[in-house]
């Protein structure tokens, strides 16, 4: 079976999307239930020498948008520096699944073989568009697509496994 460059990124990022913008949903429904304000939330994390869950929602839209956009142009950076709350992270979760859109197959597949710099401060690592997406931003987009959940689970909001998967492509 041969899979497209297109097939192997752009609806996997809409499944994890989507599943993270039901994650967050509960925590929102969570947080209300318990009278908790959701800004609390945005400065967890899992320990203290890791980022907080507002860098790991950044991060996701960063490796998965952000990412195709960066191949596209030829470059790609660090995540930006935003500050937003539960309801902008929220947005910011959103609109990375709806500008997928932008991303035909036609589109991701012209990218195969195509030259990418990732610039961190003042070191530069070359990539072929594959590689980089598949040996860079997408193991980064899922971890901390699963760190979000982790950190929302450690704080008592009510998901399993399926919550994570989201909507998978069944026979039919």
């Amino acid at each position: 079976m041969a899979i497209s460059l297109y097939d192997a990124t752009v609806p996997l990022y809409e499944q994890t999307l989507a599943a993270t913008q039901a994650v967050l949903e509960k925590g929102l429904s969570f947080c209300q239930e318990q009278g908790i304000d959701a800004s609390e939330l945005i400065a967890e994390s899992l320990h203290p020498d890791m980022l907080p869950l507002h860098f790991q929602l950044v991060s996701v839209a960063h490796h998965s948008l952000g990412a195709l956009r960066g191949v596209q142009a030829g470059s790609f950076t660090t995540p930006p520096q935003l500050d937003l709350d539960y309801p902008g992270l929220q947005s910011l979760v959103a609109d990375a699944r709806s500008g997928l859109a932008e991303f035909t197959p036609e589109v991701v597949n012209a990218f195969e073989g195509s030259d990418l710099e990732f610039r961190v401060g003042d070191a530069s690592l070359p990539f072929i568009a594959e590689d980089f997406l598949f040996t860079f931003s997408k193991p980064n987009f899922y971890f901390h697509a699963t760190t979000t959940y982790d950190i929302l689970r450690m704080k008592g909001v009510e998901l399993g496994k399926r919550d994570f998967l989201g909507a998978m492509k069944l026979k039919g």
